[in-house]
């Protein structure tokens, strides 16, 4: 919304829900906001503080959505047409219980201890969900992002903010390539070589977006000088995110992590690693910081040399989360597009395996691959996190947390 003033737009730091609820709360009928004298005295649950139960009739708390703590009131359940809000105060409420070593069916009165779990708990939720609306409106990818915490507490990074390509920082240029390819069909009938050709590099994917490289060899993909269309078969990793993705939170200390929703075939792209594309000079700098954090999403743009390093600490997108795996489901190659400046490859996850709908994505922070004539690649072997241990930037060991059969115990 916005209020016009002598042809001045100023725009309005409210919600559309917020102006509704000032409206009525000064009882006040307002057509362009839909609040009109028959609507006017309608509420709307926000979420439920407390229950008990009198004579086997439930009543329960509620704090109604655009009113004080002060203004909630005890109504009985038939009152209530919230469905969805009481199914999850009772599974939430079951799941305290149970934690607590309590039977899991609700007392007649809650303790104050277990009614403000649940309000810290319904309080969360809304701002998950907030979270989880502004990184779907800032995602330009096709795949959709939910956010779940059924462990703890904790509610979304406080300093995190979701981008969908490369932060360029200070000083570093990203040039844009000069010319692209002729070809009619990039696949079946590639004029010379089509993109990768031109490198003296293989076509990296077959007619169902699969790449078929082994890993270590660079993947070069048609660009925006490129003949051919959207529909190229050589254009996978520049669509982005296809698959509709979860974080969520561990319940093993690893922190948040990500799980696919959908079944993933092998060798499908599933995401970049974005993040601030920084000097290795400044990446050292930052990663002393880390290491007193205890934390680093420094990688290492090592393809033919290091310096260049992806900071995706404060700028990321939903790669920031995913953990590290000593067995992983996510494979990393080096990407070229529309920059084809060898020492800022993009880093793109291939599966490396069929995964399951509902399964956890993972990437191994010290990945090797398999040994391949560097003077044709030049694909430098390293993967590791810089900043981590193992790598020069770090001087204490990280205990693994992975739980595979092939934990190595710590990251490096």
């Amino acid at each position: 919304m916005a209020e016009n003033l002598k042809g001045c737009s100023v725009c309005c730091k409210s919600s559309w829900n917020q102006l509704q609820d000032l409206c009525r709360l000064a009882k006040l009928s307002c057509p362009s906001l839909g609040i009109s004298k028959r609507n006017l005295y309608d509420f709307e649950v926000e979420y439920l503080c407390d229950y008990k139960k009198i004579r086997e009739q439930e009543y329960y708390l509620v704090k109604w959505r655009g009113y004080p703590d002060s203004e909630s009131t005890w109504e009985p359940r038939q009152n209530l047409k919230c469905v969805r809000i009481l199914k999850q105060f009772h599974k939430d409420l079951e799941r305290e219980l149970l934690r607590r070593h309590h039977r899991s069916k609700p007392p007649r009165h809650l303790d104050p201890s277990l009614a403000n779990y649940l309000v810290q708990k319904a309080k969360q939720r809304r701002a998950l969900r907030r979270w989880e609306q502004e990184l779907n409106a800032k995602r330009s990818h096709l795949g959709r992002i939910t956010v779940e915490n059924e462990v703890d507490l904790d509610g979304p990074p406080r300093a995190f903010v979701y981008i969908n390509e490369y932060r360029v920082g200070e000083g570093i240029t990203l040039n844009q390539v000069a010319v692209g390819c002729e070809c009619q069909d990039c696949l079946w009938a590639p004029a010379g070589g089509c993109c990768p050709g031109a490198s003296l590099h293989k076509f990296a994917y077959n007619d169902q977006g699969q790449v078929r490289l082994r890993a270590g060899l660079p993947i070069y993909e048609c660009n925006s000088r490129c003949r051919c269309g959207y529909d190229c078969p050589n254009r996978v990793v520049q669509k982005g995110i296809r698959y509709d993705l979860c974080i969520f939170r561990t319940d093993d200390g690893r922190g948040w992590g990500v799980r696919t929703l959908e079944k993933i075939r092998k060798n499908s792209f599933v995401m970049e690693y974005v993040g601030e594309i920084i000097t290795s000079e400044e990446a050292e700098r930052r990663g002393q910081i880390y290491d007193r954090q205890g934390a680093t999403y420094l990688f290492d743009l090592d393809y033919v040399e290091d310096v260049y390093t992806v900071d995706a600490a404060y700028y990321g997108n939903i790669s920031h989360f995913v953990n590290h795996s000593c067995d992983p489901n996510l494979q990393v190659y080096n990407v070229f597009i529309d920059n084809l400046d060898e020492r800022l490859p993009r880093i793109a996850f291939f599966a490396t395996r069929t995964i399951r709908a509902g399964e956890e994505l993972t990437f191994d922070y010290n990945m090797q691959v398999d040994p391949v004539d560097m003077e044709s690649t030049r694909m430098d072997s390293n993967f590791g996190l810089a900043g981590l241990p193992g790598s020069p930037k770090k001087r204490v060991r990280i205990e693994c947390k992975c739980g595979t059969e092939s934990c190595r115990k710590y990251l490096f």
